[in-house]
């Protein structure tokens, strides 16, 4: 017994001396010698980028107002998931999280600074992600974006580069990785930052991809169509897809790209990875925009529905995993101004989002009219078209809230125009939509605290193969050893 509890205490010493990184390296090749048999052959990850409960309640709410006064809540499709879990975000610098370490973290199973994808602190180290496991597993490699493809959390799939905003040498690696299949956005950077490097598009043809732009040629799209880089042909701001609120009959949506993504990858005997991104959600969240917001998670979960009907096709084979990055904005069910009460129907009344409405009313109207000429009231019916917003239904000092983000919005000169209290009134947004926003959101029930992330934890949902590994409360570098387990990869 003496000689037992020795040999405990020299392993508990020789643990306490192991460097992190060692200690992370072999807890994943533990986890992977014991992974439960059988294989997730299809794997799917999809991230609600800026997607914490808040946002999946909120949705949830929202689809039970639509329809009924009932105080109940009509879950989403990946709510429903039988194994779900709670993930810490935290970095290596900061509670709070961007997107680019979080990815780093969900990929790599590794910490790191914001704004570093895929290398360490020091910027030195670079990270293999489980989607470079699993193409040298030979598995196919799939990432989509409702953003632009070299954006952070797709780019945290197949880039390391040590600032997040190194787009054209993030989409030179999303040519040189091979994968077989990027769909949704655009690309910020195609011929540098300068416009003065080589064509990244045609980089990516002399690579063997097939480049589509058109929702017809991506319709025509069959499998043996090799490698694909399948953009959309309307981009919104700063070349994403549109929010899912001024999506049109002729656009393309996440659904469609994940279904297409299905389609081309399932064509091998070692199966797929495909990762999927609703990346909007954060941006609508940034502007404190819950209508946008919820109708982009509500098409997220539509993406994730084309996944499930896959998973029922194939139940022996299939892995799904559900997760957000981070929380964003501090969007809660609740303000003070309502007290306990929620009216989340007059969100439905919304047809367009904050930049909706600034690149189709506000900014012609701000270029077309005089400074000294302009009047909020011109713009009334068009707030209450876009908003649902009556002018004549909101308070005294709702009403002077309006007139004053008008007034900033048109730049007309007014009393302490500091930067502090500007950014902490409209977060470096239009004044006019954002105040437009909140007011809709505050009648509704509905607060925010920031217009940038939170460090709250965030949800995790599996179904499928292993899913039973997902369960409990786990930090976001768990979840790429998960997943190097559910697929038995060699690390």
């Amino acid at each position: 017994m003496r000689k037992l509890k020795m040999t405990l205490v020299v392993l508990l010493a020789l643990a306490a001396a192991m460097p992190a990184a060692a200690r992370a390296k072999a807890q994943v090749e533990q986890n992977t010698a014991t992974a439960p048999q059988g294989r997730a052959k299809y794997v799917f990850l999809f991230i609600g980028d800026g997607m914490a409960m808040a946002q999946i309640s909120s949705t949830e709410v929202y689809t039970t107002a639509r329809s009924s006064r009932d105080i109940s809540i009509t879950k989403l499709g990946f709510t429903r998931f039988p194994v779900s879990g709670l993930t810490t975000t935290y970095d290596a610098g900061t509670f709070i999280t961007d997107s680019a370490s979080a990815v780093t973290a969900i990929a790599t199973g590794n910490k790191t600074l914001s704004g570093v994808i895929n290398m360490d602190p020091a910027k030195k180290q670079s990270f293999k992600t489980i989607a470079e496991y699993a193409h040298e597993a030979g598995m196919k490699v799939g990432v989509v974006s409702s953003v632009t493809l070299d954006h952070a959390t797709p780019a945290g799939f197949f880039a390391k580069v040590p600032s997040r905003s190194n787009y054209y040498d993030i989409e030179v690696q999303m040519v040189k990785s091979g994968f077989e299949y990027f769909a949704g956005g655009g690309l910020l950077q195609p011929t540098g930052k300068d416009k003065d490097q080589a064509d990244v598009i045609q980089m990516a043809r002399d690579a063997g991809y097939t480049y589509i732009n058109t929702r017809d040629a991506f319709n025509a799209l069959r499998p043996g169509a090799g490698k694909v880089l399948a953009i959309n042909a309307t981009l919104q701001d700063s070349g994403s897809l549109p929010y899912e609120l001024d999506r049109r009959s002729g656009d393309l949506s996440l659904a469609d790209y994940t279904r297409k993504g299905i389609e081309l990858l399932s064509d091998n005997d070692r199966g797929f990875f495909l990762t999927v991104e609703g990346g909007k959600i954060d941006w609508a969240c940034h502007a404190n925009d819950a209508g946008a917001a919820i109708n982009d998670v509500i098409a997220f979960d539509n993406a994730i529905k084309v996944a499930v009907d896959f998973a029922q096709a194939h139940p022996q084979d299939t892995l799904i995993v559900i997760t957000g990055d981070h929380e964003t904005g501090g969007m809660t069910i609740g303000f003070a101004g309502t007290q306990y009460e929620t009216f989340f129907d007059r969100v439905a009344l919304q047809k367009k989002s904050f930049i909706a409405f600034n690149q189709e009313v506000l900014s012609p109207y701000k270029r077309n009219t005089p400074k000294a000429q302009a009047k909020l009231a011109d713009l009334l019916p068009q707030i209450k078209d876009a908003f649902g917003l009556d002018y004549n239904d909101l308070s005294k000092f709702q009403q002077e809230q309006l007139e004053f983000a008008f007034q900033r919005s048109m730049g007309d000169e007014i009393e302490r125009s500091v930067a502090e209290d500007q950014y902490l009134l409209y977060g470096g947004y239009e004044p006019l939509t954002v105040k437009i926003t909140q007011i809709m959101n505050q009648t509704a029930g509905i607060g925010w605290t920031s217009y940038a992330h939170t460090g709250v934890p965030v949800s995790t949902f599996a179904m499928g193969v292993h899913q039973e590994l997902f369960g409990g409360y786990y930090d976001n570098t768990d979840i790429f050893k998960k997943m190097a387990s559910a697929m038995n990869l060699s690390l």
